[in-house]
């Protein structure tokens, strides 16, 4: 099951994608009123992507759009976790200030061989559990700084990853919200190899030179989106995510485009 993320308060598709595109969107989530002890959300997306991080051949999926919440609990696509899919809590909640934690799971794997002709050798990169904390705060009515960090406890070699991004929001009507901003993502020598590396043995097998990425920088993005919520518990929304490659990843001769774009629409209704 592939829950979304950071396109909507729930939608990205891939944790290759989630890189791209960051830490959740989730303004117009957070600042709705509680109804009760349960929340439910359910829908559907569709989303354009590179076909793995560093593609210049793009794909269209559909994508369920899930999130279930009790009291603190959550399952599926929590907003501001970063994560696609997981089960975690939400450990504090205050009037600025949000700290929580997951593990997620990916549903698919971020690479496969078959991707692309000139990855014929480096093998597959398997699907990998993820556990991290997710904090937002709120500096003012229309300003929000998000933070997120996920590091692999599943053996998969995927190393840690950070993410930063500062979110503006703007309401024009009471049912639009507009939000957008810029963000970034670090990540150790464990995930740079993984995603970007070349080893001795790869190099053998796929004929390309070895190489060996060191821990930086290595997405930088800019997201736009809208939301708009009708009548009742339905609501639709679109993100659009312009990222590039950065320092080390881009040196990488798996790298195609260091420009990376993601576009979805979606749709849901909460219970």
């Amino acid at each position: 099951m592939r829950l979304p993320s950071k396109l909507c308060p729930w939608l990205v598709p891939t944790s290759a994608a989630l890189a791209l595109a960051g830490a959740t969107n989730a303004t117009a989530a957070e600042e709705e009123p509680k109804k009760g002890p349960w929340e439910i959300t359910l829908g559907a997306g569709v989303a354009n992507l590179p076909e793995y991080i560093g593609s210049d051949e793009y794909e269209t999926r559909g994508l369920p759009v899930v999130s279930v919440r009790y009291k603190r609990l959550f399952l599926g696509g929590a907003p501001g976790s970063g994560s696609p899919a997981g089960i975690g809590a939400h450990l504090y909640e205050g009037e600025s200030f949000r700290l929580g934690a997951v593990v997620s799971v990916d549903a698919t794997k971020p690479r496969e061989e078959s991707d692309d002709e000139s990855l014929r050798g480096l093998g597959d990169i398997d699907a990998a559990v993820r556990a991290g904390l997710f904090s937002s705060y709120r500096i003012a009515s229309w300003l929000t700084l998000r933070a997120s960090a996920m590091t692999d406890v599943s053996d998969k070699q995927q190393g840690t990853t950070a993410n930063i991004d500062v979110e503006f929001s703007y309401r024009p009507t009471a049912r639009l919200t507009l939000s957008g901003g810029p963000g970034v993502t670090w990540a150790d020598e464990d995930y740079m190899q993984t995603f970007f590396g070349i080893t001795d043995e790869q190099a053998a097998r796929s004929g390309l030179a070895a190489y060996t990425p060191e821990a930086s920088v290595s997405v930088v993005r800019l997201s736009f989106g809208a939301q708009y919520q009708f009548t009742g518990p339905w609501f639709a929304g679109a993100r659009i995510t312009a990222a590039q490659l950065q320092d080390d990843a881009t040196a990488s001769s798996i790298v195609k485009d260091k420009n990376q774009s993601l576009y979805a629409l979606y749709f849901g209704y909460r219970f």
